[in-house]
């Protein structure tokens, strides 16, 4: 149970999703019952007759950022750099023409200390320290980096997504790697259970009396660093920025108390909502960095049931699902979603364990 090798299954690289599904609610959803292992096969648009009408969905609301730029170096060395910490350098400042932040960098030759590099629309960067592979780069323009940011950054993509074009070549990477209720700027990763959903069925899930509560976590690089320890107890985990409003609180806690399920689209929001909670499943309104790293043996305080995708083999997110459930059930299924030929990672289809 805590080996890493009990969380490895062989995908054939065909099943790994390149592009999305052409409607987002056609993917295809696998439902798996937690306690019997029982499973079904589903378009994604069902999900309204498979919630209860009293259900409270909890939603992810980040929005993944242009984090890509390229530029060059003041020798002439091209550059390509991902931005890690906008949530906590950017966001927030409207204004702001400088500002610093953790990067990481890919170059031909590693960037020194206090070396140049130019981007685009005078956006300039100094390299102010290197610790292990993470950069400090402090930025500048001459006007608010968010806005430079929005023209000349690139919406980054998971390194099995494979591009001939930085940015993508016809699928509208922009638009299709963001959900549709983004709303808060942060992410280098999108919470990828909501990239099913359109603006038509959560208007139908909502008219069916479900409570659709935003929350935000900003996904970080550190969803796509892969486990090194043999023992998965051993491995530690990267942190996320997140902010859980006072009347989501409210409304789930009351929810609770009425006897309703909550149900999380995504890790994300499983992680941040049993951080959150307390050890009878209420929650408190905080705002704070998430470090919670879930596997089986972990008690769930507060989440009855959740959507997600399916994940990288001897990952941390498939960990956290085989805690939800048990952890044969689930490479159970993940087989069978192999044999019937399902959509797999970021731009694949979707499973629901209730």
């Amino acid at each position: 149970m805590y080996c890493i090798d009990d969380y490895d299954y062989v995908l054939p690289q065909e099943r790994i999703a390149q592009e999305p599904c052409g409607k987002r609610d056609f993917s295809r959803l696998l439902r798996v019952d937690r306690k019997t292992g029982k499973t079904s096969h589903h378009r994604f648009y069902e999900l309204s007759r498979l919630l209860r009408s009293d259900d409270v969905l909890v939603i992810n609301d980040t929005a993944v950022i242009p984090a890509r730029l390229f530029g060059k170096k003041s020798t002439g060395g091209r550059v390509e750099v991902l931005l890690l910490d906008y949530a906590g350098s950017i966001a927030g400042k409207a204004d702001a023409t400088s500002a610093e932040c953790a990067c990481l960098i890919r170059s031909a030759k590693p960037c020194r200390e206090n070396a140049r590099i130019d981007f685009d629309s005078g956006l300039t960067a100094r390299v102010i320290s290197c610790n292990g592979e993470t950069y400090h780069l402090a930025l500048s323009a001459d006007e608010p980096i968010g806005r430079v940011l929005d023209r000349i950054g690139i919406i980054p993509l998971p390194p099995y997504i494979r591009r001939s074009e930085p940015g993508g070549t016809g699928t509208n990477d922009a638009i299709r790697y963001q959900t549709v209720y983004a709303r808060n700027k942060g992410a280098v990763a999108a919470p990828t259970a909501g990239l099913h959903f359109t603006p038509e069925l959560l208007l139908q899930l909502g008219g069916l009396g479900i409570s659709i509560v935003p929350i935000t976590l900003h996904v970080g690089y550190g969803t796509f660093v892969p486990v090194r320890v043999m023992d998965i107890r051993d491995h530690a985990m990267h942190s996320e920025t997140f902010h859980l409003p006072q009347h989501a609180a409210d409304t789930i806690n009351a929810a609770r108390r009425q006897g309703r399920r909550i149900v999380a689209v995504g890790t994300t929001v499983v992680r941040t909502l049993e951080y959150c909670s307390d050890e009878s499943g209420m929650l408190q309104a905080k705002t704070g960095n998430c470090d919670l790293f879930i596997y089986p043996g972990y008690r769930f305080k507060i989440v009855d049931a959740m959507i997600t995708n399916f994940h990288l083999p001897k990952s941390t997110l498939l960990m956290l699902v085989s805690a939800f459930a048990d952890r044969g059930a689930i490479l159970n299924a993940y087989a069978e979603a192999i044999r019937e030929g399902y959509r797999f990672y970021s731009y694949g289809d979707a499973m629901l364990i209730e």
